[in-house]
């Protein structure tokens, strides 16, 4: 499989060895050089160590100022079969998937012929020379390497070669893009920090590379790049990482889990954090972690250690969100925190469980049999997976409930550039919690009354030493004072109250994003990742078709006035999201009143690859009828 979604054909045109001092054009014509704008592609195996080199390339592009982004399409075994990861440089700042490849790195036998085949009229390609890839096309430049015989050359082990031939092509790439070499090897001796052994190792190979493309290969394709600073003061991070980051920073004390992709990197990275920063001097560990049997487990713990009164968390994707929404529906009835991170994925049933979705919205919206609604906070960049996972510990303990939080598998499991995370300063909301001398105040205590008019009750934790502390946690029915009841009434006032505290919610939530420009009455509304398609998207309507949109970004369900006024502000507002089903949709029209909802438009995409900016553009031209 290519990621490409050209494929032209037929023999090619060969950089290696070129007649002296000419330049050969495959377009027929002068080309201009593209600076700091476009797509490289490596196509490799699964296990073979490329993560390392493909590393290198993203860091040593961001060393050298210069925006950029990474994406890692990968299978869902432990080796053997093809991988294709993609470095997007964009001056401009874009970091949503880019369809076309311009830079073909072709180092997997078995997909070469297709990876080549897939690429657009003016692209380059590097492969190892014995492929002899230059037949299946005229119109790429194709750039044959000696991969083999360079790696023997600087490798004499041969159990090290798979993963040193990796960084010969570093170096061939650097070369004909005009990566600065002192960037790479900083960028290169971070990667093995530790291993001086190893990156003297991998450098040579490099060098290797870098001096076989100076020596032999002759530049025919117009890629370049230009040193920048759009860069500094900028970190690369995953969103997992920053995720966990901020969960240590909410001050979450346990942690249950059961590894499944692509969740397994916010509990691995957590692990990392806390055993770094949440260890007492004379070694007592300040929190626990638990691996569970199966995701039922991990969240029934999640929700003890929340009645308990321990900020706790766990992790998962969609099959484990099946399994939990018996005891989510406890923890909304019985109003018990507890945090949950959904790093989404394709579905249903096993699915692409390395392919990128947003196909959990319905389901988590709504998890468990009965009324239930729970909050949903949806991070759109790294510095909001940091943020959103401290904002959820506070609202679990403010409202009572479990909290998830949903990423996916683009932003969670990828490097993002980002501004440096703020410090938190905002003290830990911890809600209505009563204490012995609070309780003697009152002079009662009824663990379900809504006492302040907002629906959300008091609750005091185990231990407190009081008389009338103690109550009957239940997911049966029960009255304002936790005791069983049938009755219909208390039933009924019961699930009215929790109605009225996920009304509540709307204010406490995050708002969204807005950009309003005066000018539209066509609206756009995305939230998550598919921010970053939307974002160019809108950019190539204004240049490409004098097309101005307004847009609004969700950040959180339930959603706030916000969205209701920006829909109401326009004609018609397209609704874009990677799911099949259109679930944002549905959820905006069981939100929105009647006359409101009918303006409401779908743009979808779910074929597990990131959403792309063109494919955005294209579908609305379509249905505008432009």
């Amino acid at each position: 499989m290519a990621t490409g979604d050209v494929a032209l054909g037929s023999a090619g045109v060969d950089a290696a060895q070129p007649t002296p001092g000419t330049k050969q054009d495959i377009s027929g014509a002068t080309r201009k050089p593209v600076i700091n704008d476009f797509n490289i592609q490596v196509a490799t195996v699964n296990g073979s160590g490329s993560q390392s080199a493909n590393s290198v390339l993203l860091r040593s592009i961001f060393g050298m100022g210069i925006p950029v982004s990474g994406k890692n399409l990968f299978p869902s075994n432990i080796a053997g079969l093809p991988t294709w990861y993609t470095i997007r440089a964009s001056k401009h700042g874009y970091v949503a998937r880019k369809k076309e490849i311009d830079v073909l790195v072709a180092m997997n036998a078995e997909t070469a012929k297709e990876d080549i085949l897939s690429l657009p009229s003016g692209a380059a390609a590097i492969y190892e020379d014995s492929q002899n890839l230059k037949q299946y096309r005229d119109d790429v430049v194709c750039y044959p390497v000696p991969f083999d015989k360079l790696t023997a050359a600087v490798c004499p082990e041969a159990k090290l070669r798979k993963l040193v031939k990796n960084m010969i092509y570093v170096g061939v790439v650097a070369k004909l893009i005009s990566l600065d070499m002192k960037v790479v090897e900083t960028a290169l001796r971070r990667q093995f920090a530790k291993k001086q052994k190893a990156a003297d190792l991998n450098w040579a190979a490099i060098e290797a590379g870098y001096h076989y493309a100076n020596e032999s290969l002759t530049k025919q394709d117009p890629y370049e790049l230009e040193r920048m600073h759009a860069t500094d003061g900028k970190i690369i991070i995953d969103g997992n990482a920053a995720a966990a980051l901020g969960a240590m920073f909410a001050g979450v004390t346990v942690v249950t889990w059961y590894p499944i992709t692509p969740s397994s990197s916010v509990v691995e990275q957590l692990i990392d954090y806390l055993k770094k920063y949440r260890v007492e001097p004379d070694g007592k560990a300040t929190f626990a972690v638990v691996q569970a049997e199966d995701e039922l487990a991990a969240v029934g713990m999640v929700l003890g250690a929340g009645w308990a009164g321990a900020r706790s968390m766990t992790a998962t994707s969609g099959p484990g969100i099946s399994l939990m929404a018996e005891f989510v529906g406890l923890g909304y009835f019985a109003e018990i925190p507890g945090v949950i991170f959904d790093i989404q994925r394709v579905g249903p049933s096993t699915g692409l469980p390395t392919r990128t979705a947003q196909a959990d919205l319905l389901t988590v919206a709504y998890l468990s049999h009965g009324d239930t609604k729970h909050v949903m906070l949806l991070p759109g960049n790294v510095r909001e997976c940091f943020e959103f996972a401290q904002t959820a510990f506070d609202l679990a303990e403010h409202l009572q409930t479990p909290v998830f939080v949903l990423s996916d598998l683009d932003l969670g499991m990828n490097n993002w550039m980002s501004e440096p995370f703020e410090y938190p300063e905002k003290p830990l909301n911890r809600g209505k919690v009563l204490s012995a001398e609070d309780l003697t105040r009152l002079g009662e205590f009824a663990r379900y009354k809504d006492v302040d008019g907002d629906a959300i009750p008091y609750r005091t934790l185990p231990g407190t030493d009081h008389p009338q502390a103690s109550y009957f946690t239940r997911g049966s029915g029960h009255n304002e004072k936790a005791l069983y009841t049938e009755r219909p009434e208390d039933y009924q006032n019961l699930m009215e109250r929790l109605n009225r505290k996920f009304e509540t919610a709307r204010a406490l939530v995050p708002a969204p994003v807005i950009v309003q420009t005066g000018k539209s009455k066509v609206g756009l509304i995305a939230f998550g990742t598919t921010d970053f398609a939307v974002t160019e998207s809108r950019d190539q309507l204004k240049k490409e078709y004098d097309v101005e949109t307004d847009y609004l970004r969700i950040r959180a369900f339930p959603f706030t006035h916000e969205v209701h006024e920006f829909v109401s502000s326009h004609d018609r507002v397209y609704v874009i999201e990677q799911n099949r089903d259109a679930q944002m949709l549905s959820l905006l029209k069981l939100d929105l009143p009647a006359g409101e909802a009918v303006k409401l438009r779908s743009v979808r995409h779910f074929n597990g690859l990131p959403i792309d900016a063109r494919s955005v553009t294209d579908e609305l031209i379509l249905q505008e009828e432009i």
